[in-house]
């Protein structure tokens, strides 16, 4: 009744249209009512942490007065249904409630017919500047739509996506699916440039040198150089301004550092501009062996390290205490000369327990079996065991199909991120595909599941899985999403398996087989979540399994004549659909 006037006897009330504030207000206090009846009539599981692949931690899920029961009551399924379907609603007011305005109101009432001169009347300053946007000339409604509705005029992009708007006019910006991109360039352009005028080039909204936040662009998300510790050491270059080494719009093919990085080269090509190879300076410090051709990065950081001479995380024991004569003789004619000519050899007067596991695997890997260097540094490296150039093209030079896998357009952290050895033993195993455990949930829940326990080294600044086997850096958990499962249920619904469906009447007799590989691709996929054949995240996915869900239902609801398999499931050692199993 709040929407109507009072009236005086004999005429009739008026209705008073609410603004859009007070319309919002309303829709709120309808999401509180619709979360308010779904809280007092239900008691929910215990608290639940949940963390997405932004790293963003959500709330908790259950913040509600605690049932005075000792046994929560489970509602029916057609509770639980209408549930759903007020928390969908109530979600979907909230959200509704909390956008804009269909644009910003403009302070001032316009005209209709507006051009970009009324504009300039009060927003001259944005077309002054020593870097000024070029769209700025073809007038200001090239960019801006202006909605005049009686008296209140709202300003808005012609386009949803400040991405979309700019890449109308740059489309040489434009990435194609399986290269690298900065992220910003994903979605918001104006996160790093002024999209009127600016002091720095290419309307840049701060310079792209100096050492703070204040000075520095790059600096507002990178903390690079920054906390530089007491006895480490920094790049000076750092100081030249991060485009001294990078473009940040120099997108390539994946895997590659030169595009990964955003370099203006490659490596050593751009490292030898400032740095010159013949320099007897560092040629001692190189011990006279010939380094002109090597890649830079392999034992130095380019930014910043915790150690002298900028060196990598990770360092070889006899590299690390310049005991590089327990290796290396006098280099001759240009060339390294080992003390033993079989560089493998070399190797194992160190580390015989390698040799042993090689040998002794029940399920070997050939690639181990050849010269050592062929995948590791002899030095130092960014990760664990050296892998050069990382611990991911390690591999990939030669399981080229792994490779075709990396360009699709989401990948699985463990395995084009932190490396292959995450889930793999590289030097050989008991486990088919060479993996860490013996069945897919195992491996896939080490990190994902309810008591995933990474273990801390605090000294290293690393965290371990698999018994100490593997390490990933100390924040690698921070967007790892971690099932809610209880006794093999719980994804991606609350009592949805995850594990075999078995007969209740014979334990041992498989209904249908379940694991994680059923629904998700283990390195990369398509769309988000790495479902199986690429396919989106929706009900045609579900379908692949659950068809008969849609299905109706004969006279006695879903009777089946003798003989025949439940509904959903397969005969025995019968590939699911949807997926695979191991």
């Amino acid at each position: 009744m709040r929407d109507f006037t009072s009236a005086s006897v004999g005429e009739s009330p008026t209705r008073s249209v609410p603004n859009l504030v007070e319309k919002r207000n309303i829709l709120r206090d309808c999401a509180q009512v619709i979360v308010l009846q779904m809280v007092t009539f239900y008691d929910p599981t215990p608290d639940v942490w949940f963390e997405y692949g932004d790293g963003r931690a959500q709330d908790k899920v259950g913040m509600v007065p605690e049932s005075t029961s000792q046994t929560p009551q489970i509602p029916e399924a057609s509770t639980r249904r209408a549930l759903s379907h007020k928390l969908f609603l109530a979600a979907c007011l909230v959200a509704f409630a909390s956008l804009p305005a269909w644009g910003k109101t403009h302070p001032v009432p316009l005209e209709k017919n507006v051009d970009s001169a009324k504009c300039l009347e009060c927003h001259e300053d944005k077309s002054k500047g020593k870097a000024v946007h070029s769209a700025i000339a073809t007038g200001c409604l090239s960019c801006h739509e202006v909605r005049v509705n009686k008296d209140v005029t709202r300003v808005k992009l012609i386009t949803t996506t400040t991405q979309a708007l700019c890449l109308s006019c740059h489309d040489e910006k434009k990435v194609q699916p399986g290269q690298t991109i900065h992220p910003p360039a994903v979605r918001d352009c104006v996160k790093c440039h002024d999209p009127h005028q600016s002091d720095n080039p290419v309307q840049l909204r701060k310079a792209e040198s100096g050492a703070t936040r204040d000075e520095n662009l790059c600096l507002s998300c990178h903390n690079i150089g920054v906390n530089v510790p007491k006895d480490g050491s920094r790049h000076a270059a750092l100081d030249m301004g991060c485009d001294t080494c990078h473009l940040t719009h120099k997108n390539g093919e994946r895997g590659k550092l030169e595009f990964e990085a955003h370099l203006k080269k490659d490596v050593p090509a751009l490292c030898i501009e400032c740095h010159d190879t013949k320099d007897a300076g560092l040629e001692k410090a190189h011990q006279n062996q010939p380094f002109a051709g090597a890649n830079c990065l392999q034992c130095h950081n380019p930014h910043e390290s915790a150690k002298p001479k900028l060196m990598q995380a990770f360092l070889h024991n006899p590299f690390e205490n310049k005991m590089c004569d327990s290796c290396h003789q006098p280099a001759k004619d240009g060339k390294v000369v080992l003390t033993n000519a079989d560089s493998r050899a070399l190797c194992l007067t160190c580390h015989e327990d390698k040799a042993k596991q090689i040998e002794s695997a029940k399920v070997q890997h050939p690639g181990a079996q050849g010269d050592c260097v062929a995948c590791h540094n002899p030095h130092a490296g960014k990760a664990p065991g050296f892998l050069q150039p990382d611990p991911v093209k390690a591999c990939l030079a030669c399981h080229s199909d792994q490779a075709e896998q990396m360009k699709k357009a989401v990948l699985h952290q463990p395995a084009f991120d932190q490396g292959c050895a995450t889930c793999h033993e590289p030097h050989g195993g008991d486990n088919a595909h060479l993996l860490r455990a013996a069945t897919p949930n195992k491996l896939c829940l080490e990190c994902h599941g309810p008591e995933a326990n990474p273990q801390k080294l605090e000294s290293d600044h690393l965290v371990t899985i698999f018994n100490g086997k593997v390490r990933l850096p100390e924040n690698y958990f921070r967007k790892v999403i971690q099932l809610p499962l209880q006794y093999g249920h719980g994804h991606p619904t609350d009592r949805h398996p995850v594990i075999d469906i078995v007969d209740p009447n014979n334990m041992n007799k498989v209904l249908k087989s379940i694991n994680c590989l059923t629904c998700h691709q283990p390195h990369s996929g398509g769309k988000p979540g790495l479902l199986v054949k690429d396919q989106a995240n929706d009900m045609a996915f579900c379908m692949t399994c659950h068809a008969d869900m849609t299905q109706p239902k004969g006279p006695a609801q879903g009777a089946q004549p003798q003989g025949a398999q439940p509904q959903g499931t397969q005969p025995q050692n019968t590939p699911p659909q949807g997926g695979t199993t191991k």
